[in-house]
């Protein structure tokens, strides 16, 4: 066709409209890329990210070991820190970053999946715009899938925690640990997250019951197994030791000070120079300026205090005070760990000790209370425990390690299983795990499709295939056969719809260790229903906000500002 008087003819209206375009002030300075091209780049993209993360999934799923810039090694399976940890550039692929740290806000658990899930529907989608579906057809239709499935786990799938007999939420946390590497000492951890969770329960002014996660510390020591991992209940600790050997390491009962001033010799702020012209003078004002101090601290000491937490620091001088009081002074405390203790033990974090009246004074309200405060060695490391809190429910699991990457790896997964059964109390809902719920949707989805009789049908219909990338991943990331398991299972799962008799099936999902499938609720292989929905409705979110993009504009930077660079 190059030479033909039609070629020619559109080249030259191109170049015309060019020309125009240019002489009115209307080319982009960059590069523009539209329709197909970005779709397909897009994709190219999600698929990548989503593709590193899909050997991870599930009790089988493999450990990824990332190297940043400096050297630092971060050994993990837990799909949000493999997203932080990778710098993505690409835009597509960096609303699957968010979409996974969304995920772990919200949930805490199901990072992994829910990208594998969202790229999976991306896919998809785009095969359809080949087919010359609109995309704003395919976004109706995923819309409907999605909703329907929600409804469909709500009515169908979901179990009330009370009407299971065995224990649901020591399951919910041996589920979620299974996929971790401490998955094999999931007995040892499963009871500490559990009493950790049901330690700090709340009830908020609605009267309903809330279990913060934050208000669990979790601290790591080096040395011996993590069989030696423990939890202190009602009370809380940090890495961090007495400002002087000389202190007593334990003062039972503990009253708190926390102060968020130094505690040394005073000196004159702001550059205020003391100008003396007689050198008796000079020995007063050094006396009084060692007296001031020591005032602040007697003040301090007279309101029965036996304990001061400070977040700057304590010189020797003060220190002495101290020794000779019998308190355990610790000092440099974290900004973060102070306002806990202080809801814990019910103290006020005090700024200043100055009065209205220009005076000082330490009022005994501001001081908390804790039934003990005791500097412990554990491992290599010092720590101070709080323990017997007063004021609010608060506790500690402190965790061990044979070295960093078991540390940080096990302090992920607990954190994980942590909000996994916090949330459960919360809604009081199970859903069965080891791929059941995605099987099962599937299937009522694809009938679901047929009952529309419009383009939207083809969406309804790939949304109900992508959900099968779970069980499918699952068992080849276990090395079994994964057409195999998934055909065995849908058979169960299309009984459970069709026949009342065999409901039972629905609670069907794949036993990756024996390679067969099972009922997952008689199991005890159950997950919290709002971990499922939840990610349903982002995966489903993040799939549709990189579908609407139909044109990448990348505007190239200003020649002037290079240059000056």
């Amino acid at each position: 066709l190059k030479g033909t008087p039609q070629a020619l003819s559109k080249l030259s209206a191109l170049t015309q409209g060019r020309s125009m375009a240019s002489e009115l002030g209307l080319t982009i300075a960059g590069q523009r890329e539209s329709g197909a091209d970005v779709r397909s780049a897009n994709v190219t993209a999600v698929m990548a990210l989503a593709n590193i993360l899909k050997s991870s999934l599930g009790p089988q799923g493999l450990d990824k070991m990332l190297v940043d810039d400096i050297g630092d090694v971060t050994i993990t399976n837990d799909g949000a820190t493999i997203l932080k940890q990778l710098e993505v550039e690409h835009p597509a692929a960096k609303v699957l970053v968010e979409l996974a740290n969304l995920q772990d806000t919200e949930v805490g658990d199901g990072t992994t999946s829910v990208v594998i899930i969202a790229a999976e529907l991306l896919k998809r989608a785009n095969e359809l715009v080949k087919n010359n579906i609109h995309p704003t057809t395919i976004i109706a239709g995923y819309r409907l899938a999605m909703r329907e499935s929600i409804k469909y786990i709500q009515e169908n799938l979901s179990q009330k925690v009370d009407a299971l007999e065995q224990d649901t939420l020591t399951n919910i946390a041996k589920t979620s640990l299974s996929s971790k590497f401490i998955g094999s000492e999931s007995a040892v951890f499963c009871q500490i997250i559990v009493d950790a969770v049901k330690a700090v329960k709340m009830v908020n002014l609605q009267g309903k019951a809330k279990y913060p996660v934050n208000q669990i510390n979790v601290l790591k020591s080096h040395g011996q197994s993590s069989h030696e991992s423990i939890l202190i209940p009602n009370g809380y600790a940090m890495q961090i030791m007495r400002a002087s050997q000389e202190m007593p390491a334990w003062v039972s009962p503990a009253k708190i000070a926390l102060l968020d001033f130094d505690l040394k010799k005073h000196r004159m702020s702001m550059n205020v120079n003391i100008v003396i012209d007689d050198p008796e003078e000079l020995e007063r004002v050094r006396q009084k300026e060692m007296d001031i101090t020591k005032e602040k601290i007697q003040k301090i000491l007279d309101a029965g205090v036996n304990a001061i937490f400070t977040t700057k620091g304590i010189d020797d001088f003060a220190m002495k005070y101290l020794v000779e009081a019998g308190v355990l002074g610790v000092r440099r405390v974290d900004k973060k760990d102070i306002k806990r203790i202080a809801k814990v033990t019910g103290a006020q974090v005090l700024l200043t000790m100055a009065t209205d009246e220009g005076e000082e004074a330490f009022d005994p309200s501001y001081m908390g209370t804790a039934e003990e405060v005791v500097n412990e060695r554990v491992g290599d490391n010092d720590f101070v425990f709080i323990k017997g809190c007063t004021a609010s429910k608060a506790c500690s699991i402190l965790i061990r390690g044979a070295n960093e990457f078991m540390l940080e790896e096990a302090s992920r997964s607990v954190h994980d299983a942590l909000c996994a059964v916090s949330r459960t109390l919360e809604s009081n809902a199970v859903v069965p795990g080891g791929g059941a719920v995605e099987t099962a949707l599937s299937l009522h989805l694809e009938d679901h499709a047929r009952t529309f009789d419009s383009y939207e049908q083809w969406a309804i219909a790939e949304f109900a295939e992508a959900l099968l990338t779970i069980p499918k991943t699952l068992a080849i990331n276990a090395a079994l056969d994964a057409i195999d398991l998934l055909a065995a299972l849908r058979v169960r799962h299309h009984a459970s719809q069709q026949d009342p008799k065999k409901k039972d099936y629905r609670w069907y999902g794949l036993d990756l260790t024996n390679g067969t499938v099972r009922n997952q609720i008689s199991n005890g292989v159950l997950e919290p229903m709002v971990s499922k929905l939840k990610s349903l409705k982002f995966a489903t979110e993040a799939a549709i906000t990189i579908l609407r993009i139909d044109d990448l504009v990348r505007i190239a930077p200003d020649p002037q500002d290079e240059q000056q660079g």
